[in-house]
């Protein structure tokens, strides 16, 4: 296969639950303490995964992290055996129980940024895992993620891991959620896009904290080795994070020569979106396509609720583009009004499908969540572990594998069974052999 993007969508763990960890995440504080289905989610982002190999998209997948984290329990004091700590944390703050049996690793636009290696001065694929310091139940992810991500693109001739930044306020990282790489096609140098929440600027969400800093983004930026020229970095409209948009992603899409935003995405919209065409001008010698929404056509509110802007598009052998909505985007009016928008502006969108993720939309992410992009030449794909590459013969197997090892429901109270772990860890255990990935590295032993 050529240069291609390959999009590696987060499966689902078993511990899915809605425990409304995400302050400013308006679905995840909506849907707190409901039942979840955690068979249902991961059979839902295994048919979407699906969907993308079927379509003739590169796939692959990234696999959940074990939960619960007991170490966690254990650095806060609590001791004993594994069951011990689990019953004494559960009677002693139940919050941290829901901490350390979060699934949200499944949304894999956190889980770090990345940059191509057409991009890079040492022509290597550069990877930072994203701290997440903003809240505590993802901030015990990146250890982890960075030794997945070590272990799948493991070869320094291709690759290039870095730690996650130092886990502190100032820079506070979300990974590719911030992020987005403009280009004429995948395989050619492209314009890097970082959106931050908080920075010098006075301007500052009042409701809601901002997630993603300037100081992070410009230090991506540099240990990627990416070329000022092909470096942009804008403040995201605070406006826009008081009315939930957690993440840029949120609020704009963006894929080779396209970007859909809706007109408060960022600060100054004008000028960051003639800063976006001159860049791209400059460095690919055509111009960047631009679909954007007033609020008279989609409200903040009808934008985060349908999550238009956390569809996914991606590019099709034929050169034109699809477009993946949840299905939220078809029943609300003016989230469809906007997709019939999208096909009638200039640009290679040609097709638009719905797709049910609503186990992971009740939680607070649609199909953009659900994935990280990395873009692979030809050598680089024959350079990743092999086992995580999507197939029709691990299709199967995953969807036995769910069927196997998940709880068709789960409840808040179900978190505090012991039982209810051991099941959690056989499952890792049983995906290791699965995927070829030894279970010292999903275990973390």
């Amino acid at each position: 296969m050529p240069t291609c993007e390959f999009n590696f969508d987060g499966l689902i763990g078993p511990s899915h639950n809605y425990a409304g960890l995400s302050f400013g995440n308006v679905a995840s504080s909506t849907n707190q303490y409901q039942q979840s289905n955690p068979k249902a989610a991961a059979l839902q982002g295994l048919q979407k995964m699906k969907f993308l190999h079927d379509l003739g998209i590169a796939q692959a997948i990234l696999p959940p992290l074990r939960r619960p984290r007991l170490e966690f329990l254990r650095e806060l004091g609590f001791s004993g055996s594994d069951s011990q700590v689990l019953e004494s944390a559960a009677n002693t703050n139940m919050t941290l129980v829901h901490q350390v049996y979060s699934a949200s690793n499944m949304w894999t636009a956190n889980a770090a940024t990345v940059s191509p290696s057409v991009d890079c001065e040492d022509s290597k694929v550069h990877f930072t895992p994203a701290n997440l310091a903003s809240t505590l139940h993802r901030s015990i992810e990146p250890e982890s993620t960075l030794r997945n991500l070590r272990f799948i693109f493991s070869d320094p001739s291709h690759f290039k891991v870095h730690p996650a930044l130092p886990s502190q306020t100032p820079l506070s990282d979300e990974g590719a959620a911030n992020h987005t790489r403009f280009c004429r096609t995948h395989s050619e140098q492209g314009v890097e896009f970082f959106v931050f929440g908080v920075g010098n600027s006075k301007l500052k969400p009042e409701k809601f904290p901002a997630r993603q800093t300037e100081l992070a983004s410009q230090a991506i930026a540099r240990r990627h080795g990416l070329k000022g020229d092909a470096v942009e970095i804008w403040q995201q409209n605070p406006n826009a994070i008081d009315a939930g948009v957690f993440h840029n992603d949120v609020i704009s899409v963006g894929n080779e020569d396209l970007l859909l935003c809706h007109e408060l995405a960022f600060v100054n919209q004008p000028d960051c979106i003639a800063k976006l065409q001159q860049r791209f001008r400059a460095k690919t010698g055509s111009e960047l396509k631009v679909v954007q929404w007033k609020s008279g056509e989609l409200q903040l509110r009808e934008a985060v609720q349908s999550y238009l802007f956390n569809s996914q598009i991606v590019t099709r052998a034929d050169g034109k583009m699809t477009l993946i909505c949840p299905l939220e985007c078809d029943e609300i009016p003016a989230a469809r009004r906007a997709t019939e928008k999208i096909l009638g502006a200039e640009n290679r969108v040609d097709q638009v499908q719905f797709l049910d993720l609503r186990q992971s939309m009740n939680n607070g992410g649609g199909p953009a969540c659900l994935r990280l992009r990395v873009v692979l030449t030809e050598e680089e794909q024959q350079a990743i572990h092999q086992g995580v590459i999507f197939s029709d013969d691990l299709f199967r197997q995953l969807a036995n594998w769910i069927d196997a090892h998940y709880r068709d429901t789960l409840i808040a109270d179900d978190l505090r069974d012991y039982q209810f772990a051991r099941e959690c860890f056989e499952a890792i255990e049983s995906l290791a052999d699965i995927l070829g990935i030894p279970r010292s590295v999903l275990l973390d032993e």
